[in-house]
């Protein structure tokens, strides 16, 4: 789940082209990504070492678990997923350029469509402040990008997931690379082949992707985040 400045990764040139093939991808343990904003290549990657959340281990900081059962935010899920999409590709502080480009945001709206691909939304006065969005295989979610226009918004987002993933039954919660950030709530990294490992039963199992869409309050959240 990339939220700042994107890692060093190799990538292979194979291109994308729609969207049963994406999935496939993700079922193969690669992802895409775009060189930039205005270049239209789509490249696949498979990291030597892949960020996960166990999802037993899930970490919150104490000042962050104030605040998410303080609801700051109208949480909403599917309702603005290209919105969010766009919002995680525009210019932030340290990451002035994306790696979402024009390809990227057309396959992932196709996805979308399919029921694969969802979005935790934080709005603040009917304003979209924050969120993230992902992918999702069986009881696998595969974590794309987040943003934050308010303090903590997309630290309430990834909370909000963890605790929904939990609920409808999910497994992997897929980080793709690693940071500093995402370390604080209980991020590792760990080998690509030892991934793929918990990626092949993880996708035999179907999880209920709908109910990340059923409303959850912030002391839910919390609590079923760190079960």
């Amino acid at each position: 789940m990339i939220e700042e400045e994107d890692p060093e990764f190799s990538a292979t040139e194979r291109e994308v082209f729609d969207a049963a093939a994406l999935l496939r991808c993700y079922a193969n343990g690669v992802f895409p990504m775009g060189e930039a904003r205005d270049d239209p290549r789509v490249f696949l990657v498979e990291p030597d070492q892949r960020g996960i959340f166990p999802l037993d281990r899930f970490h919150i900081p104490t000042r962050l678990k104030r605040t998410v059962r303080s609801e700051p935010f109208d949480i909403r899920v599917n309702t603005a997923f290209l919105s969010v999409v766009d919002a995680c590709a525009s210019p932030a502080k340290g990451r002035e350029d994306t790696w979402i480009n024009g390809p990227i945001r057309r396959l992932y709206g196709e996805i979308h469509a399919l029921g694969h691909a969802h979005s935790v939304e934080c709005w603040k006065d009917e304003v979209l402040v924050g969120g993230l969005y992902g992918v999702s295989l069986g009881s696998a979610f595969f974590g794309e990008s987040m943003f934050s226009r308010m303090t903590d918004a997309s630290k309430v987002a990834l909370v909000h997931l963890v605790a929904r993933l939990k609920r409808g039954g999910f497994t992997l919660l897929d980080a793709q690379f690693i940071t500093e950030h995402l370390m604080q709530f209980g991020a590792q990294e760990i080998p690509q082949s030892a991934y793929l490992r918990k990626l092949a039963p993880a996708l035999k199992i179907k999880a209920d992707a709908a109910s990340l869409a059923h409303p959850m309050s912030g002391v839910e959240a919390v609590e079923r985040a760190l079960i």
